[in-house]
């Protein structure tokens, strides 16, 4: 066999390895491309089913779940698209599909969870968090075309009202601790706090809010007032049994 060939079949099989490297290397970035798009679909599927199973900690309205559940729906048909050969894919977009239709056709007021008033500043922080990721989503969703804006606003605006809700509630509750431990100070300024964030709203709730702490600041500065005058008239009475000690006739012996 000559060199020239000896040299050619070497060359040739270096382009042929280097070629096959080359296309297994392809191959791994698109599917590593793909597992992170799938991953990506699938936390942004579990953050989502997260939220709805917290919807017995705040009132979700039928827009908000419907919304949420279209955010799931277009993530597993995203995942179909990205990987068309996951058999249970479109069984679970059925399901959600027609989740969203029952959720259209049959959901009425009364599946509303009721407002809970938070009890400890903890669930108070959570209740916050979680409206706070609500507003993230819906934003999100209403940024992609996915949620028409009258329904965004509409929300947006109702989820506000409940975040200024759960603030006010915590005052109260710890403005009223304070009081109870005596701490009339920190009371006062929970209070002046409380009617601050109120300044600027003018709907039912807050109206009714700001009137009961502009009551409980009364009352307190009402307590205050009394237990000065208390005060007062102890140091009164002591002054003058003082002085009926000092001047009082002596006693001759």
């Amino acid at each position: 066999m000559s060199m020239p060939l000896i040299i050619g079949l070497v060359g040739l099989l270096l382009v042929l390895i280097i070629g096959y490297n080359i296309i297994i290397q392809y191959r791994q970035k698109l599917q590593s491309s793909k597992q992170q798009e799938l991953a990506k679909y699938i936390a942004i599927i579990d953050a989502t089913e997260d939220l709805i199973g917290n919807a017995h900690h705040l009132p979700y309205s039928k827009e908000l779940l419907v919304c949420l559940n279209k955010r799931i729906l277009y993530s597993l048909q995203s995942m179909l698209d990205t990987d068309p050969s996951d058999k249970s894919l479109p069984q679970r977009i059925d399901n959600v599909a027609e989740q969203i239709r029952q959720l259209q056709d049959n959901y009425s007021a009364s599946d509303v969870a009721t407002f809970k008033v938070p009890s400890t500043d903890k669930q108070a922080i959570g209740m916050l968090q979680l409206v706070k990721r609500l507003k993230t989503v819906i934003k999100s969703e209403h940024s992609k075309g996915r949620m028409p804006t009258q329904s965004f606003v509409a929300e947006n605006a109702r989820l506000e009202g409940i975040q200024l809700r759960i603030n006010i509630e915590n005052v109260i509750k710890r403005a009223n601790d304070a009081t109870a431990k005596r701490q009339l100070g920190t009371a006062k300024q929970l209070l002046k706090k409380g009617l601050d964030v109120l300044a600027t709203k003018n709907d039912n709730y807050a109206n009714q809010a700001r009137e009961k702490l502009q009551q409980m600041l009364a009352d307190i500065d009402s307590n205050q007032n009394r237990n000065q005058e208390q005060q007062r008239q102890q140091r009164i009475e002591k002054d003058q049994d003082e002085l009926d000690v000092l001047f009082q006739p002596k006693r001759k012996w």
